[in-house]
């Protein structure tokens, strides 16, 4: 199991290590082997069953989840997964309930050591898609607050993600940030953004990446959920990185025009509803500065995916209290960036070794590709991970 770096992570007792050790184990056996074993059971029994019936190869994701949905082997793995996925978030607690007030202390002592700034919005309403749901299956999901200045699910999500990701987001879970950040600078290195904007930040884990790539520029980052931008800000000021977070809902930034030169965000496009999509768009393209670049890491459409791995992908819309998961996944990338204002001709997509598993070399040696999407790789947390994004130039 990953442990975190900075200094609000959690202390666990031998028992409570031992436990999160296994379930990240546990997870990583589900996505790596018991997938493999999935695809083989596809290969050799669901599809041909398919064929014969229909005459034909299953033509989308849709179609091979209909088709797997008696196979024992899916229905194993997904129990299993799910099973998992709820082992996270119960390893992560008995520590968490024992430290809930240090972690408070820590993070008002924290609050005073660095530039960093934190402004949230108590008349802001949080969205029914955050509070009506518990995304991942993380019980009170990122809004929950129970006290005053509750930063819990900021600290669980983290300790969460640490125990889900099996070492595979980085050492302190910002590979994709770190990942994307300094593969933009790499390909454009005249490039020299001076103010950043990430959206829907959560916990920072990816927002601090940019500061880091770009020392000189100015980081915020935006999310609706109060726990987790309380635990963000000391977060950042633990790991020494100036950076500021506001609470604010994405579709409706309070920034004026032409405010930012990258507008950013990792893995929030699928977790917002269909309608507010292209809201969010339409207000990344009113805050960038003309020249400025909107960038999301996302998992990669549908239309780009075999429809083996457009079902692999999907299955955390129906199994893991994702419901925008698909609804995004089935959009066209591209013309979500047209209809928000930016030129066709300005779209761009990029597929981007993980630095965590490659290495630097590997991201540098990307910056000549072409950005095809890798159907066995591309989004997928497993072995010979690779992240997604797509955004274009105003």
């Amino acid at each position: 199991m990953l442990e975190l770096k900075h200094d609000l992570r959690l202390a666990k007792t031998r028992d409570e290590h031992a436990r999160m050790n296994f379930v990240s184990g546990l997870r990583a056996y589900v996505l790596n082997d018991m997938a493999t074993g999935m695809r083989a059971s596809y290969d050799a029994e669901v599809e041909p069953a398919f064929r014969r019936k229909a005459r034909r190869a299953p033509k989308d994701g849709p179609e091979v989840h209909q088709a797997i949905r008696s196979n024992e082997f899916f229905k194993f793995y997904s129990s299993l997964r799910v099973t998992a996925q709820d082992m996270v978030w119960q390893s992560v607690f008995p520590p968490l309930e024992r430290q809930r007030e240090s972690l408070k202390k820590k993070a008002k002592a924290l609050a005073t050591r660095r530039p960093g700034k934190l402004k949230l919005d108590a008349q802001l309403e949080v969205p029914r898609s955050v509070s009506a749901l518990d995304v991942h299956l993380m019980p009170g999901n990122y809004d929950g607050e129970y006290e005053s200045e509750d930063l819990a699910a900021g600290s669980l999500y983290d300790n969460g993600l640490a125990v889900f990701s099996f070492g595979l987001m980085g050492q302190n879970l910002d590979d994709i940030g770190e990942s994307i950040s300094r593969f933009i600078k790499a390909r454009y290195p005249k490039f020299k953004p001076a103010e950043i904007l990430d959206l829907g930040c959560t916990i920072g884990h990816n927002t601090g990446s940019w500061k880091d790539t770009y020392p000189s520029a100015h980081v915020r980052g935006i999310d609706v959920a109060a726990p987790c931008l309380r635990y963000a800000h000391a977060r950042a000021q633990a790991q020494n990185r100036a950076v500021d977070f506001e609470q604010m809902n994405a579709t409706a930034l309070k920034y004026v025009d032409a405010s930012f030169d990258v507008v950013f965000s990792s893995m929030f496009l699928h977790e917002v509803p269909r309608k507010d999509i292209a809201k969010v768009l339409a207000e990344a393209y009113r805050v960038l500065k003309p020249g400025g670049l909107m960038l999301h890491m996302e998992l990669p459409p549908n239309a780009q995916l075999s429809p083996y791995d457009a079902f692999y992908l999907d299955w955390d819309s129906s199994y893991n209290n994702e419901p925008y998961y698909k609804p995004f996944r089935d959009l066209v990338p591209q013309r979500l960036c047209r209809q928000a204002g930016f030129k066709s001709t300005n779209y761009v997509q990029f597929v981007v070794p993980s630095i965590a598993w490659f290495g630097e070399q590997a991201v540098t040696r990307a910056v000549a590709a072409q950005g095809a999407v890798d159907s066995d790789k591309t989004g997928r947390l497993s072995d010979g991970l690779q992240w997604y994004c797509f955004g274009a130039w105003k």
